[in-house]
């Protein structure tokens, strides 16, 4: 966001601490910074004065650091100061780095962000003053705007504004947060609505005899009894088609008014596409860059590959190869084949029969921002539950449904189920069973969160399930998961990669029950000699490591590593001449997982990442 920088150090020591934390910033990914001070100095931009510079450049920077006295700050900006909406971000730190202050435009411009950022940099206290940010409550006037949202604000009242819309917020009026879409950032709105906002996902659930304000998350154009601050989150894909030659000026201002009589706002609109020889369009480009994105072009094989389409056109289809163009373009960039409006055919008036008149649009909603049912598979980690990721447990608070692996998964991931909701072993059903618990759920359209030990993308049987999603149309998302053998590496206090040694790490199984190809036994991997983590094969120690033994030393070490990171863990190291006599020393055959490999234990070896002399994109080598 803070492209330039303006660093202002007033002191000699403030110069010391203002070269430290530019060096900061631009390691911390803000390029643009400049240090200036009156004071000449090694590194500093010279200025006759303060008060001048920053009179002469206010317009020019994103965001002013003041190292010094508030009292210069605030006098060397008050002169220029042009209103909320306008200013740059200012932000004030003393000389000895202790306090980080957000001066000015600390939501519009960024300030309060700035602040918080260098104040981790110094290790600092960042001090924020808005109200919103004292009280922890969302900053209503730049809200999702890092995810491109747009914001509107509109009252039936004559006088208010989006400032009596924030202090009735944070003076906790009733409010109602509408939330229409769905995306990462409703999710978050969800979780942390504070107790004076009521949650609605229809505009008919509205009650309006109860609220004084309402925050409307939503592309649709609604009426509204109360001041209403809109945000518009990009969820709409629009595909065009037209004559060619179509005017730009007038086709721009006619789907305009097409999609506010449809009730739909153009600030949500994401992407636009068309067929690929329309992308030299000048009114499809027009359009495209009044909504803040760029068009895109679909091939004819493409644009078939759709299918069946509500109002498919063989004369399109004779000229162009093609049986739909909007319909199919709003498809593609969606990833759905669905239609929130299914092809308008549109004239653009007062343009003579016979000249470019005609075009058609249909618009789609972005796959995933619909309020329906969903499922995420989730990992749980190897078994501490501190160890699942930070979504799987704001997704396991959301849930409406856990079906969790019985006694592979803590037990204790399923306290964080919110109340109400069902929480399920999958020990005692089938699978056609588990596969009717979730499709009630979904098909209700409530969250449903399938809880599998480790990562379940490895030896986690999730390939039946997500067939079967497939095939009824299902949306799943897949949440990593930290495996066994990340927590063996943790145990055994190993790298895995040890440099110039072993830089490869092999997940496999041994031939059980349960054949593996020719290609994957063990004695062929062996041939690697690398970190080898083997998976459900305890129970063939004997033939594991008889395989194992045609390639590796018989003094690699080896560790047999039972329930990693639940409470009664247990490992015991030893040679791999040794393996199969520490697995029957161990008396453990399920939840085993064996490692092998040199990179056990070992301390030898240094990475080149942060030798001094080795060169890399974000540091100069120096020295031999």
């Amino acid at each position: 966001m803070h492209e330039r920088i303006a660093i202002i150090a007033i002191t000699e020591t403030g110069i010391a601490l203002a070269r430290s934390l530019k060096s900061l910033l631009v390691a911390d990914g803000f390029a643009g910074c400049g240090l200036f001070s009156s004071r000449v100095a090694e590194g500093v931009e010279p200025i006759e004065s303060v008060p001048a510079f920053v009179r002469h450049s206010f317009g020019s920077f994103d965001a002013f650091l003041f190292i010094g006295s508030l009292g210069i700050c605030v006098r060397s900006i008050a002169p220029v100061l042009q209103g909320k909406l306008r200013d740059p971000a200012v932000i004030n730190c003393d000389e000895s780095g202790r306090f980080v202050q957000s001066v000015l435009s600390g939501h519009a411009g960024g300030a309060n962000a700035l602040a918080g950022r260098v104040a981790r940099l110094l290790g600092a206290q960042a001090v924020l003053s808005t109200s919103s940010d004292v009280q922890g409550l969302w900053p209503l006037d730049i809200l999702g705007r890092e995810e491109g949202w747009g914001v509107e604000f509109a009252s039936p009242v004559a006088g208010e504004s989006m400032t009596t819309a924030m202090a009735a917020f944070v003076n906790h009026e009733p409010t109602t947060l509408l939330l229409d879409v769905r995306d990462s950032l409703t999710d978050e709105l969800e979780r942390t609505a504070p107790p004076f906002v009521t949650i609605a996902y229809r505009y008919e659930e509205v009650d309006f005899s109860t609220c004084s304000l309402l925050l409307a998350v939503t592309p649709r154009i609604i009426e509204a009894s109360v001041q209403t601050v809109f945000y518009r989150p990009k969820v709409l894909c629009v595909g065009v088609g037209s004559e060619r030659g179509i005017d730009p000026e007038r086709f721009v201002s006619s789907i305009s008014e097409q999609f506010a009589s449809n009730g739909f706002s153009m600030r949500s609109i994401r992407s636009v596409g068309s067929v690929d020889f329309k992308l030299n369009e000048e009114a499809f480009i027009a359009f495209a860059e009044a909504c803040g994105t760029t068009l895109t072009g679909f091939t004819p094989e493409q644009l078939e590959s759709v299918g069946p389409v509500p109002n498919p056109s063989d004369v399109v289809f004779r000229k162009t190869g093609v049986h739909s163009v909007s319909e199919a373009s709003a498809a593609l960039l969606s990833g759905e084949n669905r239609w929130l409006i299914e092809k308008q055919k549109i004239s653009l008036d007062g343009i003579p029969e016979g000249e470019p008149r005609h075009y058609t649009f249909a618009v789609s909603l972005l796959r995933g921002a619909e309020r329906r049912g969903r499922i995420a598979i989730v990992g749980a980690g190897p078994g501490d539950p501190e160890l699942v990721t930070v979504k799987g447990k704001r997704y396991l608070e959301q849930a409406d449904l856990i079906l969790y692996a019985g006694s592979l998964v803590p037990e204790k991931l399923t306290h964080y189920a919110k109340p109400g909701a069902l929480v399920r072993s999958s020990a005692s059903l089938s699978l056609e069973e588990q596969f009717a618990l979730m499709e009630r759920f979904y098909r209700q359209g409530k969250f449903v969160v399938r809880l599998h030990t480790g990562d379940p993308s490895i030896y986690g049987a999730i390939q039946e399930q997500m067939a079967f999603f497939d095939a009824e149309g299902f949306e799943y998302e897949i949440v990593p998961g930290v495996s066994s053998f990340q927590a063996a590496a943790a145990v055994l206090q190993s790298q895995f990669t040890v440099p110039e040694k072993v830089q490869t790490i092999i997940l496999t199984r041994g031939s059980g029950r349960t054949p593996v190809p020719d290609k994957e036994r063990l004695s062929e991997l062996a041939r690697a000699r690398a970190t080898m983590c083997i998976y459900l094969s305890a129970e063939w120690s004997d033939q594991v490591q008889s395989e194992l033994l045609e390639h590796y030393a018989p003094d690699t070490p080896v560790a047999v590593c039972y329930r990693l990171t639940w409470d009664d863990q247990q490992v015991w190291r030893g040679r791999l001449d040794g393996l199969a006599s520490l697995v029957r020393e161990s008396g453990k055959t399920r939840t085993v997982l064996l490692v092998v490999g040199e990179a056990i234990g070992a301390r030898g070896g240094r990475s080149k990442l942060y030798d001094p002399s080795f060169t890399h994109g974000f540091r100069e080598g120096h020295g031999a």
